[in-house]
């Protein structure tokens, strides 16, 4: 089992019989990867800055390109523990050994496997519709709020939206020494430069007069990282909070596993690093405890994990108390993962969790409708947020050729085909399984509106989708909106004679495609006409 899964295609069938054009390297790397534990939104706090030494990362995965990132110093969607200790190294050997097969055979198991698990996921009710849905992007201080509100130990802070406030929240700390930190959602903050002049956005003092000096230079300007687009992003609010020293770190997390059906516990006294190379190097020190779900976490089962992590005398009490709060806050926020890296201990004698990632079950978001509607959409650019009103996923990129595709491996099989032929696409426009004309027309206005787009290529294969559909909204968009572009379009799958109907019977110049090379090569040659 892989450590992380970007994305399961909404459609059992999504992948049908490219056969080995579509099984290149990406693409058999996104399957493999889906057999992982499902994904959901993420949300991440961040690690105290206190310490003088250079912070090591936490467990952090290469998001696909424009993904969205994840809530404090997001490196990208949030990567849950496996189960199997060694998964990640073990993973990435198999992947790579599955790219050196005989790529037909490896395509059969890979799609029965998807059809397999599809099937179950839909069971008798050919109506359920599999929906991709966006990441929830919460600010690190929200984050430690919710870890907070459900008694979990973490850094006393404030939010201040002005330096006078940021004044007020260090006086009102009275720690021995502060920590600021610009509230964005990109990584790289502490080595980040402001459009005001000053370098970094992660500052320490002991100063609350040097916190209103720094947060002049912070609120209002626009921070750059490596994260961030060229001109930055805006910080509106700053988080100013107790600076603590980390006396040793350890790894905990908590996440559904599908191998044990349930929850499970993983811990490793060495924390503050990257866990996987932990996993790989010193197996023996990473820890599992299978929960029951019915029964929750037993006392003597928190014990033992504290024990597992070094704590020692009072310590071991306390980390098991922070360790049972932290299943209860799982539970009660309808988690997916929780991931503490460090779950520190201080000189002083506490457990404090300094950083942590949290990922929610986007299907609890009819009950967790406070939490949902803390997502930060400022940072996303505009055109993101406008897709997901109508439910679609949408990343630009720097190309010419818009792919409109339904399900997130096609649109990168797709995407890669493109490339392979030599062209160079516009943007990832994922449509999903239940989609409406609406959504179709939505998204023809959101891909002609960029004025790099030089040709539109549309490749749905309808398993869940009705063709006839999206040829109804692709008529009417072609109509409404004047489309001045070439449009290629392949369309396979559920009620596919009707689409080709409606299609050849609407007088536009649609140029039709017979499988997936086919479409990537005209849409290529469109643009080289052109």
């Amino acid at each position: 089992m892989m450590l992380h899964i970007n994305d399961i295609p909404s459609q059992p069938s999504l992948l049908e019989a490219e056969q080995a054009q579509l099984l290149r390297p990406l693409l058999v790397t996104e399957i493999t990867h889906s057999h992982g534990p499902l994904p959901g939104p993420t949300a991440r706090g961040s690690r105290s800055p206190s310490r003088r030494t250079p912070l090591p990362q936490p467990l952090t995965a290469h998001p696909a390109p424009g993904a969205p990132h994840s809530a404090s110093r997001s490196r990208g969607p949030a990567r849950p523990l496996s189960a199997s200790a060694g998964a990640s190294a073990r993973g990435r050997a198999g992947t790579a050994a599955k790219m050196a097969a005989p790529l037909a055979g490896q395509a059969g198991a890979v799609l029965r496997d998807l059809a397999l698990r599809s099937a179950r996921l839909r069971g008798p009710f050919p109506t359920v519709q599999l929906t991709p849905r966006r990441w929830l992007n919460l600010q690190e201080y929200q984050s430690k709020k919710i870890m907070a509100d459900h008694g979990v130990t973490v850094q006393r802070f404030f939010v201040a939206d002005s330096a006078n406030d940021a004044l007020e929240a260090a006086e009102r700390l009275k720690a021995k020494e502060i920590v600021l930190k610009a509230q964005i959602l990109a990584g790289g903050r502490g080595k980040g430069i402001f459009n005001s002049g000053l370098k970094g956005g992660v500052h320490l003092t002991k100063d609350p007069k040097t916190v209103e000096q720094l947060a002049k230079q912070m609120i209002g300007y626009n921070l750059s990282t490596k994260q961030t687009p060229k001109d930055g992003v805006t910080v509106k609010k700053v988080m100013v909070a107790e600076a603590l020293d980390i006396l040793r770190e350890t790894y905990f997390a908590i996440l559904m596993d599908r191998a044990c059906n349930g929850p499970v516990m993983v811990g490793s006294p060495q924390g503050g690093v990257d866990i996987e190379e932990v996993a790989v190097t010193s197996p023996e020190l990473i820890f599992k405890e299978e929960i029951d779900i019915f029964e929750g976490v037993k006392d003597h089962q928190a014990l033992q994990m504290a024990k597992n992590l070094g704590f020692q005398g009072s310590l071991q009490q306390q980390a098991a108390d922070q360790i049972k709060k932290l299943y209860n806050l799982f539970l009660k926020i309808d988690a997916t993962q929780v991931e503490v890296n460090p779950f520190g201990e201080t000189p002083e004698g506490q457990v404090v969790c300094f950083d942590a990632k949290i990922n929610f079950d986007d299907n609890a978001e009819f009950r967790q409708k406070e939490i949902f509607a803390m997502d930060d959409k400022s940072e996303n650019e505009p055109i993101e947020n406008e897709a997901a009103k109508y439910d679609l996923k949408y990343i630009g990129l720097d190309g010419n050729i818009a792919c409109f595709v339904n399900g997130a491996g096609l649109a990168m099989a797709t995407c890669d085909i493109i490339s392979l032929n030599g062209g160079k696409p516009a943007n990832f426009l994922d449509l999903g399984g239940g989609v409406k004309e609406a959504q179709v027309y939505q998204a023809f206005k959101l891909l002609t509106a960029d004025p790099k787009v030089e040709a539109i290529l549309v490749n749905i294969f309808g398993g869940i989708v009705n063709c006839a559909i999206i040829a109804n909204g692709i008529t009417k968009a072609c109509q409404e909106l004047e489309l001045k572009v070439p449009l290629v379009v392949r369309l396979e799958g559920t009620n596919v004679q009707e689409a080709q109907r409606i299609l050849s019977e609407s007088g536009l110049p649609i140029t039709s495609a017979n499988d997936l090379e086919d479409a990537a090569k005209k849409a290529v040659a469109s643009v080289a006409k052109k």
